[in-house]
């Protein structure tokens, strides 16, 4: 049996900030934008990952929930508590500059961590937490 990844989801507030920093800041391309019932999900992905799909979704997809758990989840996202998604890149330092001369929130500049990786952060529009990594040299 193989089990590959085929598609994750990140909860943004406003789809046209996320699609221009997904888009514009992070150089990856449009593969859907798909809206029904009020909601709207904008699939994205890096051109060498074509069956990866990182799905842009609304904070609490849910036509059914209540406006108490919409609420609670927007406080959540509001706050950064919901989690992003980790990239990989050939160039930490080089990627950390490009986001941040683009005006993002920077949450941890490049640093070699003890678990064997250089990385760095940054928020998205919407405040999730996104990681920039790649495995140290040796």
């Amino acid at each position: 049996m193989d089990i590959s990844l085929s598609q994750c989801f990140i909860a943004v507030d406003d789809h046209d900030q996320a699609l221009a920093f997904y888009r514009d800041v992070l150089g990856l391309e449009v593969r859907g934008d798909v809206g029904a019932e009020g909601m709207r999900w904008v699939t994205v992905g890096s051109p060498a990952q074509p069956g990866v799909n990182i799905v842009l979704e609304p904070p609490l997809a849910d036509p059914n929930a209540t406006d108490e758990d919409r609420k609670a989840m927007a406080d959540l996202l509001a706050k950064g508590m919901l989690r992003g998604v980790v990239f990989a890149t050939d160039d930490v330092d080089a990627t950390f500059e490009r986001i941040r001369a683009a005006g993002a929130e920077v949450l941890q500049e490049p640093v070699d961590q003890p678990y064997g990786v250089r990385d760095c952060a940054f928020r998205d529009p919407a405040g999730n937490m996104l990681r920039f990594s790649r495995p140290r040299e040796r």
